[in-house]
């Protein structure tokens, strides 16, 4: 019952923002800022407190890394406003206003008093807006922080708390449900290193979601080249971060989430079975999730599984690649050519 309960709240808080994304004012443009973020503030916590300052005695890195990860609530709110078309210095003023929150509040914050600013811009006059912003708009963006923060973070504490209880009594079941969504996840604007960080997942279900993604390396890399998505700077990109990729895997989401979903999933098994665990919430990338893996647990353990799971995203790969060989593709010159014509 309990595996069922943590698997059934992430998924709501999936299909809550799959709908956000879909379905609300400039949804998509907000959900890839919030990509954005999460790539400025929790990709380099990842690599820089726990991949490089956890395992080598560089403290400059370490402090670097927590900053940035502190940091996560200004980055959203700042470039969810200059998404929607604020002005830089006052998506900045916005930003800057909800120091102290997490990601999701400043997301909140940002998107609503961006909605709000852009309809005021057509009426104030150059001058007065910023006025406006300073002594309006900031102070507004952290109350709606402020009465955001509660909910969200209860909720996402609970929903952590629940799957990290499901892992211990069936981390077999939970490595794969777990293995398979954290890595479809990763590839969608919501970002597996936002998500895990927002839960706070710690022990195995964090071990599941880091080195699952380790698989997706070879993975990605081989489906995108083997169908030939995007030039080869994109293969590459894509196999590093997924989230450099988003453009081209929401314009083929059939072939690249059902595979990702397959292949994390056997690797989210494998780690389960290993026992490993992972007290870095937040590390759910390729490179940086394994790295921190040796932070934590036996570096032989991490090693030989960590080429397992290569192993499998290459398995994966190749034979998703060939699942979807004859499976029409939007490529980087089809998409180019169809914004070229929206544009004109």
């Amino acid at each position: 019952m309990v595996i069922i309960q943590g698997i059934a709240l992430l998924l709501l808080i999936l299909a809550l923002f799959t709908l956000f994304s879909y379905k609300a004012p400039f949804g998509m443009k907000a959900m890839g800022a919030l990509a954005g973020a999460a790539i400025a503030s929790f990709l380099v916590e990842a690599f820089n407190a726990y991949a490089i300052g956890g395992l080598l005695p560089l403290p400059l890195y370490e402090e670097v890394g927590q900053a940035a990860g502190s940091l996560s609530g200004p980055a959203a709110a700042a470039l969810v406003s200059i998404a929607l078309g604020i002005n830089p210095v006052y998506a900045l003023m916005l930003g800057l206003s909800v120091a102290g929150f997490g990601i999701l509040p400043g997301f909140f914050a940002g998107y609503i008093l961006a909605l709000v600013g852009r309809k005021l811009d057509r009426h104030l006059p150059a001058g007065v807006d910023m006025i406006f912003y300073v002594i309006i708009m900031a102070p507004l963006a952290r109350l709606v922080a402020t009465g955001v923060d509660p909910l969200v973070t209860n909720t996402l504490t609970q929903i952590g708390a629940v799957i990290e209880l499901a892992a211990t009594q069936n981390p077999v079941v939970m490595g794969l449900v777990l293995g398979g969504i954290v890595t479809v996840v990763s590839t969608s604007p919501l970002s597996s290193m936002a998500l895990t960080a927002m839960l706070g997942l710690t022990g195995v279900p964090m071990a599941i979601a880091a080195l699952a993604l380790t698989a997706s390396i070879s993975m990605n890399f081989l489906l995108f080249k083997r169908l030939n998505i995007g030039t080869k700077k994109d293969q590459l990109s894509v196999a590093i971060e997924p989230l450099t990729q988003a453009d081209l895997i929401s314009a083929n989401p059939i072939p690249i989430y059902s595979v990702n979903f397959v292949g994390g999933a056997i690797a989210g098994l494998i780690v389960a079975m290993t026992g490993m665990v992972n007290d870095a919430p937040g590390s759910a990338a390729g490179i940086p999730g394994l790295l921190v893996m040796y932070g934590f647990n036996d570096w032989q353990t991490v090693t030989v599984t960590a080429l397992i799971l290569f192993g499998v995203g290459i398995v994966a790969g190749l034979v998703g690649s060939k699942l979807f060989s004859n499976f029409p593709i939007t490529r980087q010159t089809e998409k180019m050519a169809a914004s070229d014509e929206e544009a004109a």
